[in-house]
């Protein structure tokens, strides 16, 4: 499975970016995500959304700025990113779960993108 992720940039805080993920047929059934890696800091959750799109969840620090969605017929999943702070700024990455409930343990994904990159300005 190849998930590729899209709509990372340079942005000023406060502003808004939207991320896309071409998460592929197989990966309809299970939940999708994202994680992120800050320079110098480990990887870390960003969010989560089940096979069908009826629960999400997400990291503390990004509730209520960011909104993951997902489209099953088109097979995409996307981060809407609001509100946009300098803590923000990382190499966001899309991921496949290996079922249909996903978790803030990387071990539960199965396939990871290649991430896109997110700088935000002070």
């Amino acid at each position: 499975v190849q998930l590729q992720a899209s709509g990372g940039g340079l942005v000023q805080a406060g502003d808004s970016l939207k991320l896309s993920c071409a998460a592929g047929r197989a990966s309809s059934n299970n939940a999708v995500g994202w994680f992120r890696q800050a320079p110098g800091k480990e990887r870390e959750f960003v969010a989560e959304i089940n096979w069908n799109g009826g629960s999400v969840t997400y990291e503390d620090s990004v509730k209520g700025r960011f909104t993951i969605s997902r489209d099953r017929a088109k097979n995409t999943v996307h981060l809407q990113m609001n509100s946009l702070k300098p803590e923000d700024t990382a190499v966001y990455y899309c991921v496949s779960y290996r079922r249909a409930w996903g978790s803030k343990d990387q071990s539960a994904v199965q396939y990871w993108g290649q991430g896109t990159q997110v700088t935000v300005s002070s």
